[in-house]
Parts: structure tokens; sequence; C-alpha cells
């Protein structure tokens, strides 16, 4: 049985849990080879990697703050050399601190925006150096960067809005290269940044047509379609897997 990402070659930023993980884990399915990158957790990053491996799949972890850009252009450097080549890019590493933002300090929102804003630029402009015709850039966005119907999220839904356009942007100055630009925007997905069971689960929950959270296998179904040779005509596209709450 071919599987539709055999030979290519992804990057998943922080893919040691959660939504990173999933993607991680579900491309090396599909036959890519797959590197992630993760802040501070290594015996957590290595766990995906080993579950990869198991599976028959080839991975690799590389230890990388998103907030640093060195760091970060460095991790794209180690892609290719263990991998030979760079086929997609899914800048999944983001943060939110939930809080008015009236109260919200400067510093929690520098470091919102270093790494949803800056470290999603700075790793893709690295990435593209090293792209051909057929690439993909997947942005893990965020439903509040389209609509925002929760309090407590202004600098992070002010990011997340900033990759939304930013996808749209480079999709006008890649596109004649052959690589596209994409932006999935989850809604709230069950994972330990979110979880189901939290103090701001039940707004969010309401909020959704389907009444439940969303799981993270859910959002990397969505992506392993982007990163496919399915999604070839789709570029530009902010694609909202939300249950519903944006309907």
């Amino acid at each position: 049985m071919s599987k539709k990402l055999e030979g290519k070659v992804a990057l998943i930023t922080g893919g040691s849990r959660g939504i990173g993980a999933a993607i991680a884990k579900r491309l090396a399915a599909d036959g890519a080879q797959v590197a992630i990158t993760y802040a501070k957790d290594a015996s957590a990053a290595s766990a995906v990697v080993k579950a990869i491996e198991l599976g028959g799949g080839k991975a690799v972890a590389i230890q990388a703050d998103a907030a640093n850009v060195e760091a970060v252009k460095a991790a794209v450097e180690k892609t290719i050399e263990t991998f030979g080549q760079l086929d997609v890019l899914v800048n999944n590493a983001g943060t939110v601190i939930p809080k008015p933002f009236e109260e919200t300090t400067l510093e929690e929102m520098d470091r919102v925006i270093d790494i949803n804003v800056r470290g999603t630029l700075a790793t893709t402009q690295a990435a593209l150096r090293h792209m051909k015709s057929g690439g993909r850039i997947i942005s893990i966005g965020s439903a509040v960067g389209d609509r925002v119907q929760t309090p407590g999220l202004v600098a992070y839904s002010a990011t997340k809005g900033a990759v939304k356009i930013f996808t749209q942007a480079l999709s006008r100055e890649v596109g004649g290269r052959g690589i596209t630009v994409n932006n999935i925007q989850p809604g709230p997905i069950d994972t330990d940044l979110n979880p189901a069971s939290g103090d701001w689960a039940v707004p969010q929950k309401a909020a959704t047509a389907l009444d439940r959270y969303g799981n993270v296998d859910e959002i990397a179904a969505a992506v392993a379609f982007i990163a496919s040779p399915e999604s070839s005509y789709m570029t530009g596209s902010n694609i909202t897997v939300d249950g519903g709450m944006n309907a």
C-alpha cells in the first residue's frame, strides 16, 4: 500500500505533546520522515520519536524554543542534515496566557507574540530556503484568529489573526514556486493546555455546534490532508476545525 507522504520530510514545531505530537505521529503513519522540535521536555519528545519508530517510521527530536530565532533556524538546518530535504513545515508551536487584557503584563504579551508570530515567521523563512515545488507550509492558527467568543484571549487572538493574514500574504509570494501555504484553525481541543475538564471548558464546549471538545487526532487528520498531494489546489486558505464554534 503506497503511503501519501512516502519520500517526504516533515518538520513539526512544538511536536512533543498535544496537537503537535498527534500531527507528528499521523504524518509518520502516512509515510513521512519526521523531525519535531521541543522547548524543554526531552523525555516527552523522545517518547514521540519512539512511538514513531515502533510503527516503522523515522523521526528525530531537536531542542529549540520557538521564541529563539537562532534555535529554530538551527532546527531547520538539522532537519536537512538528518533527512536531506524538507517538504512539509508545520508551525505548531504556540502558547496562550489566558487572563483579562488589562491585567496582562508586557512580558506575557511579548512571550505570546514571540512564539506565535515571530517564531512562525522565522521558522517559515528558514524552511523556504530549502523547499521545492510541492512544498507545504501549514500553520496551526486558532478559531479565535477569525472570530472571538471567549474573553481572556486578547493578545493570543491578535497573534492568531496575524498567522491568518501571514498565510494569505505568503501564499501569493511562493505560489509561483509550487509551494502552498495554509492555516488550520482549531477550536477547543482537549490537550494539557486546554483540558476538556478545565475551568475554561464549559463556555467553550457550549459555544460549539457539536457540544463537545475536539481531540488531537481530528486536527492531525486535517493537517495530513493539507500535507498530502490531494490538497494541491488549496493555498492561502484558513481551514477552521472547531466543532462549529464559529458557525
